[in-house]
């Protein structure tokens, strides 16, 4: 059995797609303890019917749409139009926008590829230092994953049982404070190098406000159908995409109904196939997993290992960011949530709190090397050499594991503002 895992682990690292080695690994556990295989049709049965997955196909689609046409240069010009009189304002612009974009469309790599050849050599232009500007576009792709409507935050809700409304509220204050301080290294570095800074525009302003004004409201449009009841998480997706295909085909005129549409179904239901693919492996697993015990063993071995609190989070926090580095964010939802749930529990870690710790660790896992995804997607995206995207991206990693800091040991941060709402 030892043998046969190790067999799997090394297939998938050389390349076996992911939801075979977990599919496998659940029916080898199965099958070793005498559970029919059904379990893992079960499973996927009950996934099928759960109601908030259908919240994930359509804000995936919403994603897609949004990621067409002009919607992104509308983001910058709006953020700099608020931003670019500040020194170093132009770095302010582009983590903003990205924070923005990433938490509207759900994928990080999209972000850096979308913004990255609007952004990087608008930076480069402006005088920002190479390293600076490709450290920044590299990290700000992670950001955003705190916002609603973030697809991570409803995976982690599904799995693990907590109110996707309160995920929502909660990590709007973490989010905040991730964008907010690698926002005051760039208007400290902006200082440092004396850049030049145009004078604030208020016509600008408001010129830009009016042009992104349909982009803008999304997310507050969200959040209040939402909290007012007026609409659940998945009917507030429905909702979502009505509103982007009216505004991307009627307002815009960016998107026509029968060139880009069916385009976009299929590509945007594409990655939803591969994402519910491993999700009812993953489910499979978990199955055999509780049904071994496997999570209590893990629970008892670290009691004998950790004895408080903070030690747990000092080994969570480490052991997030290495499967940040090698997982996609999805995959390590499905996988390793039901596996630390248990453990957090134990050691009185609050469920949303340990999602937001969650989040915020593997957006830092990709962007941290030798192996962050995000690392490679901008070298590739920048025609830079990978060894060149590790140095320029450390200090702001740097600032990211500081603000991770203070998210896993000040609770109070995740947790106020989801307090307000009981």
């Amino acid at each position: 059995m030892i043998l046969l895992i190790i067999l799997l682990i090394g297939l998938v690292l050389l390349g076996l797609p992911l939801f075979i080695g977990i599919m496998a690994a659940a029916m080898l556990g199965l099958y070793q303890s005498g559970v029919d295989f059904s379990a893992i049709a079960i499973e996927i049965f009950r996934l099928a019917n759960a109601p908030v997955l259908l919240a994930v196909p359509l804000f995936t689609f919403a994603g897609y749409l949004l990621g067409e046409g002009g919607t992104s240069a509308r983001l910058v010009r709006f953020s700099r139009s608020v931003f670019g009189w500040f020194p170093g304002g132009l770095g302010v612009v582009a983590l903003v926008s990205c924070a923005f974009f990433t938490a509207i469309t759900g994928a990080t790599g999209v972000t850096i590829i979308a913004l990255g050849g609007l952004l990087f050599p608008a930076l480069i232009s402006e005088r920002y230092g190479e390293q600076f500007s490709l450290g920044l576009m590299t990290t700000s792709g992670s950001l955003g994953l705190h916002f609603p409507p973030s697809l991570p935050l409803i995976f982690y809700g599904f799995v693990s049982g907590v109110s996707i409304e309160r995920l929502f509220v909660a990590g709007i204050l973490p989010g905040m404070l991730m964008v907010g301080i690698l926002c005051l290294f760039s208007i400290f570095m902006g200082k440092k190098w004396k850049l030049e800074k145009p004078s604030f525009s208020f016509t600008e302003f408001l010129n830009a406000l009016k042009e992104g004004s349909w982009e803008l409201s999304l997310p507050f449009l969200i959040v209040a159908a939402i909290y007012s009841g007026f609409a659940t998480a998945t009917e507030t997706a429905a909702l979502t995409v009505v509103y982007v295909l009216f505004v991307k085909t009627l307002v815009f005129r960016e998107l026509g109904f029968t060139s880009d549409i069916p385009r976009l179904m299929i590509e945007s239901m594409k990655m939803v196939g591969s994402i519910m693919i491993v999700l009812g492996a993953a489910l499979g697993l978990t199955n055999y997993l509780v049904d071994a015990f496997v999570p209590m063993k893990i629970l008892d071995l670290m009691q004998g290992m950790v004895q408080s609190k903070i030690g747990f989070l000092v080994v969570l926090n480490i052991f997030l960011l290495l499967v940040g580095c090698m997982m996609d964010i999805f995959s390590a939802i499905l996988v390793v949530v039901p596996l630390i749930l248990p453990m957090a529990d134990r050691f009185q870690v609050d469920p949303i709190h340990l999602g937001v710790i969650f989040l915020a660790n593997l957006g830092i896992g990709y962007n941290t090397p030798p192996v962050g995804l995000n690392l490679f997607i901008a070298g590739a995206r920048f025609d830079r050499p990978i060894v060149t995207v590790y140095k320029a991206s450390l200090p702001f990693l740097f600032l990211l594991l500081l603000t991770l800091v203070l998210i896993t040991y000040w609770p109070g941060l995740s947790l106020f503002l989801p307090s307000l709402l009981k």
